[in-house]
């Protein structure tokens, strides 16, 4: 089997799942683009493990539910389920892939998805016919932390496992909720800043910069003041591989200030 890249998604807002935008109708022609994964395993924002004891989980229920972890979106947005199945097997597979490389983790049997992996993946595989396991962030963790967890799961993608980072290049809801801007508003300066120096740096196989683009890129802590939506980009960089490789695939914004960048590593 060849292959598979690791991937990062801007999954923006979950009204994605109902809203016509640039971002939404890429991903709905993404799955066509890459090899039919045989599962697929998610690492999303919205899975922390800094509030379940600060070590790593992983779902592993062989049903999970679609968790709606949001407030105020339409009923429409409610109704939504995504019915993929999971996969117990692999979770058990990537707690010892972890384990190997010192990392704890521990199984979750209950868990479901939530928003930050059934939003994009009901428009990349909309047949939910893919078995998916969430593994989660520590928010409390250091980026280099969530770039050792990618470098143990490469592997993974010699085995048919589609890794997916789900987050947002930028992501400051206090800015989004205060400015009200449409849908199809430009970006400002601070936050094309702030992804033009990401892909500067990506580029150049910059990791460091990247692992600390908070810290050194322009606007960094204007577009993550809390690091959550940009820590499965380093999650899906490590499980890239070496040599590093980064592609950016999609380049846009919706609301003005979620960009919705995606990257492949291989």
């Amino acid at each position: 089997m060849r292959r598979l890249p690791s991937l990062f998604l801007s999954h923006g807002s979950p009204m994605m799942a109902l809203e016509p935008s640039p971002a939404r109708t890429f991903l709905a022609g993404l799955g066509a683009q890459l090899p039919r994964p045989r599962a697929i395993l998610v690492v999303s924002a919205h899975h922390d493990a800094a509030y379940q004891g600060g070590r790593a989980t992983v779902t592993a229920s062989p049903a999970p539910p679609t968790i709606h972890d949001f407030g105020g979106f339409p009923d429409e947005l409610f109704a939504m389920r995504y019915p993929a199945p999971g996969d117990p097997v692999l979770a058990t597979r990537v707690v010892e892939l972890l384990a190997s490389h010192g990392l704890a983790a521990t199984a979750d049997p209950d868990r479901g998805f939530d928003h930050g992996a059934w939003v994009p993946l009901s428009l990349i595989y909309p047949q939910a016919d893919i078995p998916v396991v969430q593994l989660s962030i520590a928010s409390n963790a250091s980026p280099e932390w969530h770039y050792a967890l990618g470098q143990a799961l490469v592997p993974l993608r010699d085995e048919g496992v589609l890794i997916v980072g789900s987050g947002s290049i930028t992501h400051n809801l206090r800015a989004l909720f205060s400015a009200r801007l449409p849908i199809d508003a430009p970006a400002p300066a601070w936050v094309t800043g702030f992804t033009d120096w990401i892909a500067d740096r990506m580029a150049s196989g910059a990791i460091d910069d990247v692992l600390h683009s908070v810290e050194r890129a322009p606007h960094g802590t204007d577009n993550h003041p809390t690091p959550d939506h940009i820590l499965p980009l380093f999650v899906a960089m490590g499980a890239g591989g070496t040599p590093f490789n980064a592609e950016r695939l999609h380049h846009s914004t919706t609301y003005g200030l979620l960009a919705m960048d995606v990257y492949a590593f291989d």
